[in-house]
């Protein structure tokens, strides 16, 4: 599990994204690289299908609501920011 900077956590709570959502994030999640030295993680329609798969039915349930969140990993390895996506993620 990597390590949330205070910003971070404060925006966990200010979402109202579960702690277990990110962790999840961390475990099923697509990563892209940003040109600023991060990466996101996000759950694309293939994360989703591992995370059912794996973590069965009424858990992807209990946690659906919430797989639209994203994760901002910075370049020492902490979570930097989590929030909603509201757009696709651009890949290119």
């Amino acid at each position: 599990m990597l390590a949330f900077t205070k910003h971070a956590r404060a925006r966990l709570q200010q979402r109202g994204i579960p702690q277990d959502v990110v962790d999840e994030l961390l475990d099923f999640g697509q990563e892209i690289h940003s040109h600023h030295g991060s990466s996101v993680l996000y759950f694309d329609r293939q994360a989703r299908e591992r995370l059912r798969r794996t973590r069965g039915d009424a858990e992807y349930r209990r946690l659906e609501s919430h797989l639209n969140a994203f994760a901002v990993v910075g370049r020492q390895g902490q979570i930097v920011t989590v929030g909603h996506r509201t757009r696709r993620v651009n890949r290119a």
